[in-house]
C-alpha cells in the first residue's frame, strides 16, 4: 500500500500517528500500550482518510476499501513504530 498521498492539510497521517504516539509516552504509556495505541489511531485516521477522500460507501467493496486502508495504515504505523523503537535499542517508555 502507499499512504504517500495520506496528507491531509499538508501533515502525512504516518507522521502524525507516530508523533502521537511519542507524545503518548509522555503520559506514561509503555511498550504493548504504544503498539495499540499506534495502530488505533492508525486505523482510526486511515479510515477517516478514505471517507473524507472518497465518501461514504454504499456497497461492500466501498466500505471493504475503506477498512482494509485504515488497517494497512494502522499496521505500518505500528510496524514503524516498532522497528524504530528496536533500531534505537529502546522501549517505548
Amino acid at each position: 500500500m502507499d499512504f504517500s498521498d495520506a496528507v491531509v492539510n499538508g501533515v502525512p497521517l504516518v507522521l502524525l500517528v507516530m508523533g502521537l504516539v511519542e507524545f503518548s509516552k509522555k503520559f506514561g504509556a509503555k511498550d504493548l500500550v504504544c503498539d495499540a495505541l499506534s495502530m488505533g489511531l492508525g486505523l482510526v485516521f486511515g479510515f477517516l482518510y478514505q471517507l473524507s477522500t472518497v465518501g461514504m460507501p454504499t456497497d461492500l467493496t466501498g466500505w471493504l476499501g475503506v477498512v482494509v486502508y485504515g488497517l494497512g495504515l494502522g499496521l505500518t504505523t505500528s510496524g514503524l513504530w516498532s522497528v524504530g523503537t528496536k533500531a534505537l535499542g529502546r522501549n517505548c517508555g
